[in-house]
């Protein structure tokens, strides 16, 4: 049965790899939020992009996309991993590196990071803490970048 899923995957995958890309790119709009309204925040006590609710709830929209992508990019590097065996180490990097985020999802939310850095939490957390959740988020810029590369080059394969 595995066999069968692997055969289709790699028929489509000039198909799935800029599907995961794209998935990621959706990623850069919270990035971009967490670092000018949150990350800026605390290093310089003013955000540089204070967004309106309705955009506030784009960009949650928008963040609900990681797990689609975090699913899609581990099926991705397990592909990787059993299709060339001297890239393994950097499938099995970039997998630790995305599966990562799992911590940051189950863990410490944007939410609770944001709550602890505006004084507005319910339940105190150490601030470290809160720099290790972003510090995860910013874990999935390298894989970000790999599938990014790795689209662009199933795209202009001939076949």
């Amino acid at each position: 049965m595995l066999d069968t899923f692997w055969k289709w995957y790699e028929e489509r995958y000039r198909v799935i790899a800029p599907a995961t890309a794209f998935l990621f790119l959706l990623q850069f709009v919270h990035l971009y939020w967490m670092t000018t309204n949150v990350v800026f925040l605390r290093a310089f006590g003013n955000s540089f992009w204070d967004p309106s609710a309705f955009w506030n709830t784009v960009i949650a929209l928008v963040d609900y996309t990681e797990i689609p992508a975090i699913v899609t990019s581990s099926i991705f590097y397990i592909y990787q991993y059993q299709k060339s065996e001297e890239m393994r180490w950097r499938s099995v990097f970039f997998l630790f590196l995305i599966n990562s985020q799992w911590i940051h999802l189950f863990w410490i939310t944007d939410e609770v990071i944001y709550a602890q850095f505006t004084g507005t939490a319910l339940v105190v957390i150490p601030v470290w803490l809160s720099w290790i959740a972003i510090f995860i988020d910013y874990l999935e810029i390298p894989v970000m970048v790999d599938t990014i590369r790795k689209a662009i080059i199933s795209l202009s394969a001939r076949g």
